[in-house]
């Protein structure tokens, strides 16, 4: 296939399987590899509620709440109760692991001694959250990363351009420090990253429109990404107005079918959350938001959402406490990209749809009381923004000329993934009073002094450096490998 047909077929070329296969096998290693701290309060909170789902039979985290500060309180005197104050998409997904874990250890919360200060119970949750982050959070980031590479080699004709997207996105930001926790900022992403893929992919052509597994697919990511996080219904119905457009040239029996099946999907991605109201209130009409303790700034506006503040916009993006930019400096570039889908009439609407998503989400974290996400490493609010940023840097790559500046763009790539590992092998935590907290805690404060966090030395008693070191020897031939199958592919298809 030469250049020109590629370039006019925006969906002709797939992703190359052997480098998805090995890019999903890092990624996924990558987001495993690393720990996130269980008594975090938004890791916490989740633990408990699927600890008591499993465990009780119900949601209440009476028993847990002395624990976390991220708790909703219902009720009063003997008839008060203790809840997990989150939409409940994640601790939903922390269930099955949170019950194989018990029945293959044989141990229950039951059997601890609730105390912060009980390294049993850190290890008993600890090892939880590590089997939650690896059969859910890991998994939707790297099936995300895949999907990612598929879409920037369809849109450019080049597998190097859709690697460089998908690399830049998982290893090259800070979604990948978010994918070791119970957070559900990264899962979002990555579901609306699913979901778009689906149906770029399930509207080529007239064969595409056939194909049930598109609005399928599309459906449940959308809804399940709102029950994960209930402001991705914001993003969804940015997507949503997407696929009508994409779908606006089949027959009416054809959209008909795509949009009952896609409809269907999402109301059955969210039947779980009403599940989990019955179960908790009694009543699918009341969130654990209602009844926040301790966060008076949630009482502002909609649960802390008011409107965009200029003071905020720029901390999530440029200022040096927060900003995104200098924790993943490689979507510099994605912007660029971004530019360069909407000027060409073959990815204008793609490229729409990303800038509308980056403006949504930026947008509403800049509305929020705590935009700044409390103690957190880079805007964690804003992922989701990341994985269309990331978008971006398939075109990108691809209006490179030359190797000198191929060679600068990788790397600018290369120091995000050595900031993100650092970060992702440290702490993704920092306290609000740090100015710049990835240099004075990620690198001077944690990651010189060698106080790392992988499984190795925090489950099998492996030395810190010898756990890190473990992690390279496996990931950087592997990276080599994807990185000379990507340059296979791509001169098969110049050829």
């Amino acid at each position: 296939m030469t250049a020109d047909n590629r370039m006019s077929r925006p969906d002709a070329v797939l992703g190359p399987p052997a480098v998805a296969a090995m890019l999903f096998a890092l990624v996924w290693l990558s987001c495993v590899w690393f720990g996130s701290y269980a008594f975090n309060p938004n890791n916490a909170t989740r633990l408990f509620a699927a600890l008591a789902l499993v465990e009780q039979g119900d949601a209440r985290i009476d028993r847990y709440q002395s624990l976390t500060i991220d708790k909703a309180q219902f009720g009063e005197g003997s008839a008060r109760h203790y809840y997990m104050d989150k939409a409940p998409g994640m601790t939903l997904m922390a269930v099955p692991a949170v019950w194989a874990a018990d029945r293959l250890s044989g141990a229950k919360a039951s059997d601890q001694v609730i105390d912060i200060a009980n390294p049993r119970l850190m290890k008993f949750l600890g090892i939880r959250l590590a089997a939650v982050v690896a059969s859910s959070v890991a998994l939707l980031t790297a099936c995300a990363a895949v999907l990612l590479l598929d879409l920037g080699t369809g849109i450019t004709g080049s597998p190097a351009a859709g690697l460089f997207a998908a690399l830049g996105y998982a290893l090259g930001s800070i979604v990948w420090g978010w994918s070791t926790s119970l957070f559900g900022h990264a899962p979002v992403a990555a579901l609306l990253v699913i979901a778009t893929w689906a149906i770029w992919r399930g509207t080529s052509g007239p064969r595409a429109f056939t194909r049930w597994r598109y609005p399928v697919l599309a459906g449940l990511a959308l809804g399940w990404a709102v029950a994960v996080e209930f402001q991705a219904a914001l993003s969804g119905i940015a997507i949503g107005v997407w696929a009508l457009w994409r779908t606006r040239s089949a027959v009416a029996r054809v959209r008909g079918r795509i949009y009952g099946i896609t409809v269907i999907c999402a109301g059955a991605a969210i039947v779980p959350v009403v599940a989990y109201n019955m179960i908790a209130f009694g009543t699918p009409f009341m969130l654990g938001y209602q009844g926040v303790v301790g966060f008076d700034g949630m009482n502002q506006g909609l649960f802390g959402l008011t409107y965009p503040k200029p003071v905020a916009m720029w901390g999530i993006v440029f200022g040096l406490r927060r900003g995104l930019l200098w924790v993943s400096p490689v979507l510099i570039v994605g912007g660029v990209g971004l530019a360069r889908m909407i000027r060409r009439p073959a990815t204008r609407d793609l490229g729409w749809l990303a800038v509308a998503v980056v403006a949504i989400v930026v947008s509403v974290n800049a509305s929020y009381f705590y935009w700044d996400g409390g103690a957190s490493v880079g805007p964690r609010h804003s992922v989701p923004a990341i994985a269309f940023l990331g978008l971006g840097l398939a075109p990108f790559w691809a209006s490179l000329s030359s190797d000198r500046a191929r060679y600068a763009a990788a790397a600018l790539l290369a120091v995000s993934i050595v900031i993100n590992l650092i970060i992702a092998s440290t702490d993704i935590f920092a306290a609000e009073t740090m100015a710049v907290p990835v240099w004075t805690r990620n690198f001077l404060d944690l990651f010189l002094t060698g106080k790392l966090e992988t499984l190795p030395n925090l489950f099998w008693g492996w030395n810190a450096w010898f756990g890190f070191a473990f992690y390279l020897d496996i990931a950087l031939p592997l990276l080599g490998l994807i990185v000379w199958q990507t340059q296979r592919a791509e001169r098969r298809l110049s050829e």
